[in-house]
């Protein structure tokens, strides 16, 4: 089986807040020092076309690639992860989580 992936949007509390979002992203970016983690994305909503499958209205976006689902079930219990939960949760209103394992032929 292939790597997992596992892609997290946040809405901020206060979504015009600049301060809140820089925040956000100082603490998702501490993630990557999980040794499970193989690799790290930090993304905002990209000014793409306008379409009605195109859900833009997150504040921020992660994406981790783990090797496999023991590795991310490592990360969800790791101090570094659980310190983010504490030191940022109050930033955000709203969290939707998608996990996927990637297909290999």
């Amino acid at each position: 089986m292939g790597p997992v992936v596992h892609h997290v949007f946040f809405w901020l509390k206060r979504p015009n807040s600049e301060e809140d979002k820089l925040k956000l992203i100082e603490g998702i970016r501490t993630l990557a020092k999980v040794e499970t983690v193989e690799h790290l994305h930090v993304g905002l909503p990209a000014s793409t076309e306008i379409r009605d499958v195109v859900d833009n209205s997150f504040s921020v976006t992660e994406m981790l690639i783990f090797a496999s689902e023991e590795d991310e079930a490592i990360y969800q219990s790791h101090p570094i992860h659980k310190a983010f939960v504490k030191n940022c949760g109050h930033l955000w209103r709203k969290v939707l989580v998608y996990d996927s394992r990637s297909v290999v032929d």
